[in-house]
């Protein structure tokens, strides 16, 4: 009732301002009512200026100054009202309302003088509002709002709230202009209470938009001087035809998106192959086609993978969208297509970090003509999360990569320095007209039934060919449209692939990454301490180790294979839990609890595990956060065990970053030194990049829900200096890449422990081939001894060598591609001598593929001691669809006397439904079985059955 009460109210305030439109004198501000109060409180509302051009419209305008006036008066503001002027020449065609606003400010004896434009068009309304500073003859706030004219009263609302929150800004008390995109909630403003005829309705987002207004049909894009572009979905009123032949009607009627931009090889000059595309809507999805041209023949077009999220995709042609559907110019999601059919989805957080195991449910087909290809997609709304309020404004922005020519073009120009320019969304397009269906919560039930023929070898007493059975659920819920739970019940993960077995050289833990769906969705939202973005500039990882954002001794405050994993990899049962993830303005949130139960074998307890995770957007491309991990039963003595810490991550102009962590943990019997803390800057251009950045972890600090490379404490500087020109003389070379870093560490004692120093060279030749060198110097002090690759004994000591590194990789595009590696020289009181072919691929068709990889480290000790230490794998691909395929790993590693295979085939059915078969196979090659006379032994199998189903309300 409260709803309708409103809405009656505001019919009245539109009759009357009809009246006052008709009434003597109307016209010119100078007719308008006496003022009274002091000028400095005073503040002048003008009907808005009717663009459009049809005098039938003109009410429209003076309603939504007569709501906006009454709204103000409300709030204790003194309200002064100038009647209806109409636009007449550049007004009317520069939709520009400033000078009339100024004008009439003046002529009432106001401070403030707020009003503006609007447009219709059919059954749609743009309205644009301004707050001027009178005395200063300035812009304090703008805000553009869209929307049907049947929504014109939470349009009015809308208008209503942002002028208010000007009001309050700093913005608007210095007189400031607007020159950033904000996003300003219909509820802020001086009230902090919502009125009762507010309560229980969503309220739609004023949002200013970053760049253009947005273009009047029949136009769909708008660009301004800066390169910013401005986008208008069509709504359609039948869904499209998803067969990759853009032969609809509205594909002749509306105007396509062109005019690409380079961003690699040649940045901001226009893309060499034209592009034409498009974004439509109805009520359930929204569509995205492009037309692709392509100078070459198809023979020559780079298109050799189909499966759904193979890291292969992005070495193919391929186009892609990015849609930052919160428009907070820094997070989002993009979907990927090849020429044949591939297909890649993944999302972005904080302008990097992407998550490619982000499945949502939506559909694309290709297709071709005479001179390129085509490419249609179906994005179900209910597979995004988006703000409140039916009429959205989105980032946009569309890429496409030419392989042969090795180019990417984007729709809006973007920095080469940058990286992949589908991360960097503040330079993205803005997206406008797209309306979304009401009940747009997403409530999906994805049950699963899974059976089992297991045999272990290695317990006692042996398990044989055992059967299992299982089955669990899980349950995703829209909270809000920006909020999401997940819940998990007895959840399994026998799908995942195995690990890849790695040879560890150093004398520290290594690094496995999480593989689980469960955890790998929304992971960003967790990540902590990470810098924001990805950043130009190499970041180089030590060989003895790898390692991520340059640093791979940095700590993980959360790290997720430590819920449901012990430390050998062994599997914990999960008996369930949750997940809340989303946005809630300007604070991205995330919350977890698991529940793992006892599992004897792989000598662990029931346990429970909590993440709490919370960050604020400030500034343009800035964050703020903080974080909490527990877990009820501690690794390392009776009791819990908990971490907490705070970082921050600033982003200004193209590449200047700094970053950075505090954190401590809290653990029985582990009390003292026990906090950890990073600063870090990095300058990251193309031609130019420098890093420095310290790093503390204390004796005590021990996050056990996290993970730590090296398990004592240690202070670590570290710095890195690069040149990286792009020779124009020479046609066969892109860039050319100089670096030198050092590498200081000292351990808790204030000794030192490691100092590596670098000078490395790397030069990317034009057909994406890479050759480099690179030389070190190290020093090691180690104070206890151990094995390296679990064979080589290494005595406590002093050690100081040298070594050189080479390498060349050829590019992903080739027919047979990967890198091939040597590494010769001192390795502590020895020298080794290391070949290495990874990252391999070699493509039998476009649907057949494989992937060797071969690491074989010959190490030499004082004495003639000499070890061998190998390593092979090979993954073999079949990819009968984008949606099923088969995938085999078999694995050889010396070190452990190993052989394994992981055999999968995954079917996705229907969208978002799946069957899995799996075969495990781990054996021991040192071993001869008498009673069965096999070689290698068996020590575990297990062939496996999983269905799952998906159900979406």
């Amino acid at each position: 009732m409260a709803g309708v009460a409103r809405r009656t109210i505001s019919g009245w305030r539109l009759l009357l301002a009809l009246a006052a439109t008709a009434a003597p004198g109307a016209g010119s501000p100078a007719s308008a009512q006496p003022a009274a109060g002091p000028v400095s409180a005073r503040i002048a509302v003008v009907p808005f200026i009717n663009i459009s051009g049809n005098p039938a419209d003109d009410w429209i305008g003076a309603g939504i100054a007569e709501t906006l006036a009454a709204d103000l008066e409300g709030a204790g503001l003194v309200v002064v009202r100038g009647l209806y002027i109409r636009a007449t020449g550049d007004q009317a065609a520069g939709a520009n309302a400033t000078e009339p606003l100024l004008q009439a400010g003046r002529a009432l004896r106001a401070a403030w003088a707020a009003g503006g434009t609007f447009q219709r068009l059919a059954d749609r309304i743009r309205v644009t509002t301004r707050l001027i500073d009178v005395e200063a003859g300035t812009v304090a706030h703008a805000l553009s709002v869209d929307g049907q004219l049947a929504d014109l009263f939470d349009l009015q609302d809308a208008v209503t709230a942002g002028i208010r929150a000007g009001l309050g800004s700093d913005d608007a008390r210095a007189a400031a202009p607007v020159t950033a995109a904000r996003a300003v909630p219909a509820t802020e403003g001086p009230e902090t209470t919502p009125r009762p005829a507010d309560a229980g309705r969503e309220r739609p987002l004023a949002i200013v938009i970053d760049g253009p207004p947005a273009p009047v049909a029949p136009e769909t894009i708008a660009r301004d001087d800066d390169g910013r572009a401005t986008v208008r979905a069509v709504r359609v009123d039948e869904p499209l035809r998803l067969d990759g032949v853009l032969d609809e009607g509205v594909f002749e009627t509306t105007p396509s998106l062109g005019g690409f931009i380079q961003q690699n090889p040649d940045e901001g000059a226009p893309a060499t192959e034209r592009t034409e595309a498009w974004v439509f809507y109805n009520d359930s999805n929204l569509y995205v086609a492009a037309r692709l041209w392509d100078s070459a023949p198809e023979s020559r077009w780079v298109a050799n993978e189909m499966q759904r999220d193979s890291f292969q995709i992005i070495n193919n042609d391929y186009f892609s969208v990015g849609l930052d559907t919160f428009y907070d110019r820094r997070n989002g999601v993009a979907f990927m297509v090849t020429p044949i059919g591939g297909f890649f989805d993944y999302e972005i957080t904080d302008e990097g970090n992407p998550n490619n195991d982000w499945n949502p449910i939506w559909n694309s087909r290709t297709g071709r003509f005479d001179g390129g290809w085509t490419v249609e997609m179906e994005i179900p709304f209910k597979s995004l999360r988006f703000r409140s309020g039916s009429s959205q404004v989105w980032g946009l922005q569309l890429g496409r990569r030419i392989r042969w020519k090795n180019e990417t073009a984007y729709l809006t120009g973007v920095p080469i320095s940058a990286g992949p320019g589908m991360f960097r969304l503040s330079e993205a397009g803005t997206l406008t007209g797209v309306d979304v269906p009401a009940g747009n919560r997403r409530f999906e039930i994805k049950p699963y039934a899974i059976g089992a023929v297991d045999s272990n070898l290695t317990v006692t007493p042996q398990i044989r060919n055992e059967l299992d059975r299982n089955g669990g659920v899980d349950v995703k819920y829209g909270v809000t449209q920006n909020l999401t739970a997940d819940f998990t019940l007895n959840t399994d993960f026998a799908q995942v692939e195995a690990d890849e077995a790695q040879i560890n050289l150093s004398r520290f833990n290594l690094f496995f990454p999480e593989k689980r769906e469960f955890f790998l969705e929304g992971r960003g939202i967790f990540d902590f301490g990470r810098p924001a973005g990805t950043r130009g500039g190499a970041f180089r990882a030590t060989r003895l180790g790898g390692g991520f954002f340059g640093s791979s001794d940095t700590p993980q405050v959360f790290f997720s294979r430590r819920i449901g994993l012990n430390e050998q990899a062994q599997t914990v049962p999960i008996v369930g839990g949750g997940r809340l993830t989303g946005k809630a303005g300007p604070f991205t949130v995330g919350a977890l609890n698991i529940l793992t139960d006892d599992a004897p074998e792989a000598d662990a307890v029931s346990t429970n595990f909590t993440v709490l995770r919370i960050k604020r957007d400030i500034l343009r491309r800035s964050r703020i956060g903080g974080i909490f991990t527990g877990r009820s039963v501690s690794t390392s003595g009776n009791g819990s065990n908990e971490a907490y810490g705070l970082d921050a991550a600033f982003s200004f102009y193209d590449n200047v970053n700094f970053y950075g962590y505090y954190a401590r943990t809290r653990t029985p019997e582990l009390e003292g030194n026990d906090k950890s803390y990073q600063a870090a800057f990095n300058y990251g251009g193309d031609r130019y990049g420098l890093q420095i950045e310290h790093l503390l972890v204390g004796d005590d600090f021990n996050p056990e829900v996290g993970f730590k490379r090296r398990p004592d404490g240690f202070e670590r500087t570290y710095a890195v200096a690069r040149f990286s020109p792009r020779p124009a003389s020479i046609r066969a070379v892109r860039q050319f890449t100089w670096e030198a870093s050092v590498d200081y560490i000292e351990n808790a004692g204030g000794l030192l422990e490691t100092r590596i120093r670098q000078a490395a060279f790397m030069t990317e030749l034009e057909n994406s081939d890479r050759i480099g060198i690179d030389l070190e110097q190290r020093y090691d002090f180690v104070p206890e001894a151990f094995e390296a690759a679990r064979v080589v004994p290494i005595e406590p000591g002093h050690y100081d060598y040298r070594s050189i590194f080479a390498s060349y990789s050829m590019g992903q595009q080739r027919r047979v591609s990967g890198t091939l590696s040597l590494w010769q020289g001192g390795y502590y009181h020895g020298e080794i001598t290391s070949i290495g072919y990874r990252r391999g691929r070699i493509e039998v068709t476009p649907q057949f593929s494989l992937e060797p990889g071969v690491s074989i480290n010959h190490i030499t000790l004082p004495g003639d001691e000499t070890y061998t230490a190998p390593l092979l794998t090979s993954r073999v691909t079949y990819t009968f669809t984008p949606r099923m395929f088969f995938g085999g790993l078999v694995q050889y590693s010396a070190v452990g006397n190993s052989l394994s295979a992981n055999l999968r085939l995954r079917w996705e059915y229907r969208p978002g439904s799946e069957i899995f078969i799996v075969y495990n196979d781990q054996r021991d090659t040192s071993a001869f079985s008498l009673r069965d006379r096999h070689w290698p032994v068996l020590e575990n199998r297990a062939f496996v059955v999983k269905f799952n189903r998906l159900f979406r309300f």
